[in-house]
């Protein structure tokens, strides 16, 4: 595909009675979730980077009590992406399966509103907010 391909996905509308799960939403969300986890790959490279530069002696021990807190925290962030990385993986799995855009527990469309929102959601808004509720 190409750049300008891209671009048009990336401001692409559903277009009133367009059938669910056309061509075009199913090429939108792809693309999405594949810029999504590109850029996700590329900032837990430049941070790998980052550690790697920045973890020089530093002579002060605040200093570097500092720098090991957000060296930490770098790291948690980077493994909740490598986490969300995953999750972006599987759903382009269901794409290509032919399953996106369906509840996983009732079988019920996911609104467009809420896959533009969160793509990677594989329940509707009602089955979800019945999960969370048997969470607490």
């Amino acid at each position: 595909m190409s750049q300008t391909d891209y671009q048009d996905l990336a401001h692409y509308s559903p277009k009133k009675g367009e059938e669910f799960m056309n061509s075009n939403q199913l090429d939108h969300f792809k693309n999405k979730l594949n810029v999504w986890r590109d850029q996700l790959v590329n900032d837990a490279e430049s941070t790998i980077n980052h550690i790697q530069e920045d973890s020089t002696q530093v002579a002060d021990i605040n200093d570097r009590a500092t720098l090991e807190e957000e060296f930490a925290l770098e790291l948690r962030t980077r493994d909740r992406e490598r986490k969300l990385i995953a999750k972006i993986d599987k759903t382009l799995h269901i794409i290509e399966m032919g399953d996106y855009g369906y509840c996983k527990t009732c079988g019920a469309e996911i609104a467009l509103v809420r896959l533009e929102a969160r793509p990677t959601a594989d329940e509707c808004i009602d089955c979800k907010t019945i999960a969370e509720k048997r969470e607490v």
